[in-house]
């Protein structure tokens, strides 16, 4: 499935279930919301975007605290999870928050280079129980990862939406 499919498949989804979504993007930089931006409709589900590429981003704007980031850098679970939690206390409309950190290259160590991480978080959700995954993208160039990341960030808002609510997933 195209990154443009998960879009539209996101946005059934977020409609059936009358469910708001807010992301906190990183190495994405914004493709996520603009890519679900571009299904017609979509204003009344999507909340919005906080693009904090830069860790003095994600420290000023959602109060990811400099030691955590010190401690396990910013591409990490942990970091990953704090952004989704932020961005969902600070997005009082949004159900759902996707939260996305990465390191795409080139200049990435080669242990760490092409990994992301993507957390979800439902509101009401305990931190501890929120769903958060690496993932080894397989494209090596930074426009085609940033696009592979985008379509892994929907596709599991995809699967949070059908494991919240399996009897009306498709």
């Amino acid at each position: 499935m195209n990154i443009l499919n998960h879009a539209r498949s996101l946005a059934d989804q977020l409609a059936n279930h009358e469910k708001r979504i807010v992301f906190a993007e990183s190495c994405t930089a914004g493709l996520v919301s603009a890519t679900l931006a571009s299904v017609p409709g979509i204003s009344k589900w999507l909340c919005g975007s906080a693009v904090v590429y830069r860790e003095q981003t994600k420290t000023q704007w959602l109060n990811i605290a400099p030691s955590l980031i010190e401690k396990h850098t910013a591409v990490s679970a942990l970091v990953t999870l704090e952004l989704a939690k932020n961005v969902l206390e600070q997005t009082s409309e949004a159900d759902l928050a996707v939260a996305v950190t990465g390191h795409l290259g080139p200049d990435a160590p080669a242990q760490v280079d092409g990994t992301i991480y993507v957390g979800v978080l439902w509101r009401g959700q305990r931190i501890a129980d929120a769903a958060v995954r690496a993932v080894r993208l397989t494209a090596t160039d930074r426009i085609s990862r940033q696009q592979e990341a985008a379509g892994i960030v929907l596709s599991d808002a995809i699967e949070s939406l059908a494991a919240k609510y399996p009897s009306s997933s498709q």
